[in-house]
């Protein structure tokens, strides 16, 4: 796996513990930055007035973001990720532990990349984690920030 980080904004603390213990089973070389509400998250990708935002932005793998979440909502959170060019790169996936019709609507029409419903047997939980950590960290490509990629004239297209 790269070395691509994986931000997880949850405010359950036992599914806090149940979701970091299932990553690390799936990616023990990945870093997880665990934040507990929409507020923390924000802060933590677009900073605050006082602080900037965190240097660990740029190697996000993948967000699983909670839909329901204190002080700004999961929808509030993938809205600002997708309205700002330093974050709207960034795959994001919905957890819920609803299953809303409603809520899978308006999270894909915001631009979630995913949307999971969490399963409440720990077994199958786990195996949910471990397949989402595999592809959004070994399958799935994201693009390396800072680098700008030039194209040749004369190649296809052109």
């Amino acid at each position: 796996m790269d070395d691509y980080s994986i931000l997880v904004v949850e405010d359950n603390p036992d599914d806090q513990v149940l979701t970091m213990r299932a990553l690390r089973n799936a990616s023990r070389y990945n870093p997880i930055i665990m934040l507990e509400d929409g507020q923390e998250a924000l802060d933590f990708l677009f900073g605050t007035e006082t602080r900037e935002r965190s240097e660990q932005v740029e190697s996000i793998g993948v967000v699983l973001l909670d839909f329901k979440l204190p002080k700004v909502s999961g929808l509030e959170v993938l809205r600002r990720i997708r309205s700002s060019p330093k974050t709207d790169w960034i795959p994001v996936v919905m957890v819920t532990s609803s299953d809303e019709p409603q809520e899978l609507r308006e999270a894909y029409r915001l631009g979630a990349n995913s949307f999971v419903t969490k399963q409440i047997d720990y077994s199958k939980f786990s195996e949910q984690m471990s397949l989402l950590a595999r592809y959004w960290l070994t399958v799935n490509r994201v693009p390396v920030m800072g680098v700008t990629r030039s194209f040749q004239k004369g190649g296809d297209g052109e």
